[in-house]
């Protein structure tokens, strides 16, 4: 049906706008009614549009901004939800998602039984508690694109953001993966997005969601088969529940950390020796050491310190090396978070997550990249020019603008998707944090960096002979700074220096000493070197590898800086080692990844790595069944450790023998005051609990009927006590004095 705009003789307040049959104009402020087959101007005018999906609020208010004719921001909001209108020559509606909106889930929901290798996609409120708002948030994308014609994906140009983009077009659009076109941009700013928009990819990236799709669907029948394996085996032996988890990638990191916490225990120390000597030349001291590092025996330390003593030395060798530094490898995220770590200690993941709201604010390109190449294409005198606007960078970036060619030094690796990480040459909008301000500063200062030229490094060494036994000298000097100083504050290159010498030139051997050492073990793993484990083994994704490290902790299976492994991390690991030592091996592992990643070239099929996948579970998943009573008692011990003693808030005052202290139910895992002997089967006596607060003894027995008292202390809300005799009479009388008063 055509529709027409109100007249003004039509235009009353109590007027109602039809929209479109069953649609709807999210701009219209008229509300439908079916009485008046009529529209507002507004909707008359806007018929259909273009609707655009990103992947969060901040990409798509920028998306508008640079897409709409004067660069405004039309911000509005349907149920809470934001989306953004540009006008251009046809109307664009710009959409965000909260990353992903959909996942992967049982289809037969509710149960704890395992194996289970059925599953759909389905939006996450249904599969996650804590999502309910994520139902609104499809809903109104759902009636955004009801009067949409065309459709485009501008979420992240990789597996995730492919893959996310995918799923509303599928599901919450109706269908219209298969019709829309695909926005590919490396940063948020006007220009890019302009010339992304202008320059559409005729269809989705259906190879990279593909394998996007595998992964976290093969992901989740590992998940969600070897996790509740664990937690089944440990609930159904103790009654408590407690959250363990284990998966194709978290298991073999979990065992790189076992691994070394076994080697550094059972590390013994060997003792060694050096030898050091103090050299003076005209009136200074220098110490030179040992041609030998490391000496094995007392004996021969003693024998070299005798044959050196009281003796002078002659200068043999004097040798002056000169070698190219050349400038560093732009950042991929690896390399980012490490150097990251190095000078800030920031986790993996923070900076990742640091990195990601820089790219938001249009500062920086993708951070998601493994790529070490920087393109001409993103314009690198544009960008030096932008950054000369501040003052912290004006210096280094007109020496970069003033040289004839500017060619930055790349890597070998290369990303498809995305340059390495670059600034984009805008500056801040708004203040950063001093969190923020240390990433893009180093972002900023690796960028010119990689235009600098090689710095010229000078080594000299020394040889000294004393009766037969040689010691060196070494000293390092900077000839050329080159790159080094468009690196500062990051870069300090420790510098020394020695006098002029002559070869045959005479020395006073001031001393000549021993130090006692021991070996010792390799260092524990921090958040950093374990994730280059994991990048240098090929296990995990540049995306995922941070949080992979993050739920070891979450789930105390390791704890500490340096990362230690504790009992329940020792004990998962010889559980999955014993039962299923495939699942975590990292050659199984790396295989796996190389698979679904073959995927995006066509030389591998989903189905087939599905299919390969259940196969390899099921045989795992009957031998924990099999053996879950002994898996069970095995993690509960370490649990129990893991866990503080429970307080005991009384004698049982049924049995007489037994204590009493807070338990689980092995059915609900809700909480309840029950006899120690209650799960042994020797005493039944329980007591309901609140299940929110902190359950604190009071050590004293209520007046009335001589039943231990405890106290519920919650947030926000005064703390009162609770006699946990239900029949004791204090109990009885409130509830009749209850009754006086509603009457």
């Amino acid at each position: 049906m055509r529709v027409r705009a109100l007249s003004e003789s039509e235009r009353e307040p109590e007027r109602k706008c039809l929209g479109l049959g069953e649609n709807f104009y999210p701009y219209c402020s008229l509300q439908r009614n079916q009485s008046h087959p009529v529209v507002c101007s507004a909707c008359a005018i806007m018929e259909k549009y273009t609707l655009i999906v990103t992947e969060k609020p901040d990409a798509a208010r920028r998306i508008a901004s640079a897409l709409d004719k004067e660069g405004k921001t039309g911000g509005k909001r349907e149920n809470g939800v934001p989306y953004y209108v540009a006008k251009r020559e046809r109307e664009i509606v710009v959409v965000p998602a909260l990353g992903h909106l959909y996942t992967v889930a049982e289809e037969k929901r509710g149960g704890t039984r395992y194996p289970t290798f059925n599953f759909s996609w389905v939006p996450r409120n249904i599969a996650e508690r804590k999502a309910k708002h994520v139902q609104t948030w499809i809903e109104t994308i759902a009636k955004l694109a009801r009067d949409a014609d065309t459709f485009v994906d501008a979420c992240d140009y990789d597996i995730e953001g492919s893959l996310i983009g995918y799923c509303i077009l599928k599901y919450a659009c109706n269908n219209k993966e298969t019709e829309s076109k695909r926005m590919k941009y490396s940063t948020l700013t006007k220009q890019e997005l302009e010339q992304s928009y202008t320059h559409l990819l005729p269809h989705l990236d259906f190879a990279l969601i593909e394998a996007g799709q595998t992964r976290h669907e093969v992901d989740w029948l590992y998940g969600i088969n070897l996790s509740r394996a664990l937690t089944s085996a440990a609930k159904n032996v103790s009654g408590k529940y407690t959250t363990l988890s284990t998966g194709r990638v978290q298991g073999p990191a979990l065992k790189f950390v076992t691994a070394r916490e076994k080697t550094i225990r059972s590390f013994v120390p060997t003792p060694y020796w050096q030898i050091k000597a103090k050299i003076r030349i005209d009136n200074d001291a220098f110490e030179a050491q040992y041609e030998k590092a490391i000496i094995e025996t007392k004996r021969e330390t003693n024998t070299i310190l005798d044959k050196c003593k009281e003796k002078n030395g002659h200068i043999e060798k004097v040798e002056a090396r000169q070698f190219q530094q050349p400038p560093p490898l732009p950042f991929d995220l690896g390399s980012l978070q490490g150097e990251a770590y190095r000078l800030f200690r920031y986790t993996p993941k923070r900076t990742a997550s640091i990195a990601q709201h820089l790219y938001l604010d249009a500062l920086i390109s993708y951070p998601r990249t493994s790529s070490q190449k920087l393109p001409p294409a993103i314009n690198y005198e544009a960008i030096l020019k932008n950054l000369n606007r501040a003052v912290e960078y004006r210096r280094p970036t007109a020496e970069l603008l003033a040289k004839p060619e500017l060619k930055p030094r790349e890597g070998q690796r290369e990303d498809q998707a995305h340059p390495a990480i670059y600034p984009t040459g805008n500056l801040p909008e708004k203040a950063l944090n001093s969190v923020e301000r240390n990433v893009w500063n180093l972002i900023v200062r690796r960028f010119m960096a990689v235009f600098g030229e090689s710095a010229t490094i000078q080594h000299t060494k020394v040889t000294i002979n004393v009766d037969g036994h040689r010691f060196h000298l070494k000293a390092k000097q900077v000839l050329k700074e080159g790159w080094l100083h468009l690196y500062e504050p990051y870069v300090k290159p420790e510098q020394s220096f020695l006098p002029a010498m002559n070869e045959g030139q005479t020395v006073n051997v001031a001393r000549v000493v021993s130090e006692d050492k021991f070996t010792k073990p390799p260092p524990k793993y921090n958040s950093n070197t374990l994730r280059r484990k994991m990048e240098r083994t090929a296990i995990g994704t540049k995306a995922t590898r941070a949080d992979i490290i993050q739920t070891l902790y979450n789930r105390k299976y390791v704890q500490g800086e340096t990362i230690a492994a504790t009992n329940l991390g020792f004990e998962v690991t010889e559980v999955l080692e014993k039962y299923c030592p495939t699942l975590v091996s990292v050659k199984f592992t790396r295989e796996l990844e190389d698979k679904m990643d073959n995927i995006q070239t066509n030389s591998e099929k989903k189905e087939k790595i599905l299919s390969d996948t259940i196969q390899i579970l099921k045989p795992v998943l009957e031998q924990l069944k099999t053996n879950e009573t002994a898996i069970g008692k095995q993690l509960s011990e370490a649990i129990k450790k893991m866990q503080p003693n429970q307080p005991v808030i009384g004698a049982c005052p049924t049995c007489k023998t037994g204590k009493l202290v807070t338990l689980h139910s092995r059915r609900t895992g809700k909480r309840f005051i029950g006899c120690t002997n209650y799960f042994k089967g020797l005493c039944k006596t329980s007591f309901p609990l609140p299940q929110k607060g902190l359950v604190k003894p009071l050590g004293k027995n209520c007046s009335r009927c001589g039943w231990p008292v405890i106290q519920i202390l919650t947030r926000g809300k005064r703390p009162w006590q609770l006699c946990l005799n239900p029949q004791c009479p204090s109990k009885h009388e409130r509830e009749k004095k209850n009754e006086v008063q509603n009457m």
